[in-house]
């Protein structure tokens, strides 16, 4: 089945409230479906240059509900929110009133954390991937019965919640859930229980890094895919395939700067040119390389960082919806 295309704009700063909100209307005039946040919560110092990680200066909730208010149409989400980061029923409650005042337009995604130096910064506990996983899978649990009928009942060995209703409910049902990660099990997971999968790199690492941008090659995108697969069995074709265009370059000097940018990730032009997350040329050839991915791997949900918004704007009015 080919899906059309739509696209994200996931911004990660904001210099006033009034830009917050004209980046929101700015992505919902230009064809974008989604405009999403990251979910950082520490400033610049020693614990996130361990991480390679950029700053985002404003919390993931409070931005997003100030977006849902500036807009009318656009679906509002994060990308992804870290469940390790908040108390449970707190942090379904909280999503539960993003979809009730925004009218339905939340689009809700989940990870399981991956940067450890903000968790060591912040006092959170950093656990082996399995322990955080297993805390992810409880923390669904949770939200799909905060967000259902009846009395939320939920035993786990991280999650325990029981004996009172979610409220308020969702306008339309439990709100899409998009399921990001580069790994294995969390792929498995995604494909078993999400309604968009955001194939991401690998950082079992707890950073950034070439190792990461090197884990999402052609070759290990289609294997990560394969996990998906492996993981949905006989729904996989109703799930969504999402991807950020992290390195994309709009621009008529291509092999340069596919030299320029190889050099920095450890790879050669020649994968560069085929990495699922480098976008770099023409307009054209942007769209054709686009509609060929989609062909190859299924991905027809696109995310550009915002700080290159205007320069794909015509991507996204090109291929959106077809």
């Amino acid at each position: 089945m080919t899906r059309p295309f739509r696209f994200g704009l996931q911004s990660y700063t904001a210099s006033s409230a009034q830009n917050w909100r004209d980046q929101a209307r700015h992505a919902e005039a230009s064809g974008f479906s989604t405009f999403s946040v990251a979910d950082h919560v520490i400033g610049a110092g020693s614990a996130l240059a361990a991480g390679n990680h950029a700053v985002q200066n404003v919390a993931a909730i409070p931005a997003m509900a100030v977006a849902m208010e500036a807009t009318s149409t656009i679906n509002i989400g994060s990308r992804v929110f870290c469940v390790d980061y908040r108390q449970p029923v707190v942090f379904a409650k909280e999503l539960a009133t993003l979809d009730f005042f925004s009218e339905g337009r939340l689009e809700l995604g989940l990870g399981a954390g991956w940067l450890q130096s903000e968790y060591e910064a912040m006092g959170v506990q950093w656990d082996r991937p399995g322990v955080r996983l297993d805390r992810f899978e409880e923390t669904l649990t949770l939200i799909r019965a905060h967000f259902g009928e009846g009395e939320v009942d939920v035993h786990g060995e991280y999650v325990n919640a029981r004996g009172f209703e979610g409220v308020p409910k969702p306008v339309n049902g439990t709100p899409p859930i998009m399921i990001g990660g580069g790994a294995k099990r969390v792929l498995g997971i995604a494909g078993r229980e999400a309604d968009i999968v955001s194939i991401n790199f690998n950082n079992s690492s707890g950073k950034l890094g070439a190792d990461g941008v090197g884990s999402s090659t052609a070759e290990a995108t289609a294997q990560k895919i394969q996990w998906i697969r492996d993981g949905a069995g006989e729904r996989f074709d109703e799930i969504e395939l999402e991807l950020a265009a992290y390195f994309t370059v709009v621009t008529d000097q291509r092999d340069a700067t596919l030299d320029a940018l190889s050099s920095r990730f450890e790879l050669t032009p020649e994968q560069l040119t085929q990495h699922p997350h480098a976008l770099v040329g023409s307009v054209d050839s942007i769209c054709e390389q686009l509609i060929e991915r989609r062909d190859t791997y299924g991905i027809s949900y696109i995310t550009f960082n915002a700080r290159v918004v205007d320069s794909v704007v015509p991507i996204v009015q090109r291929l959106a919806g077809t």
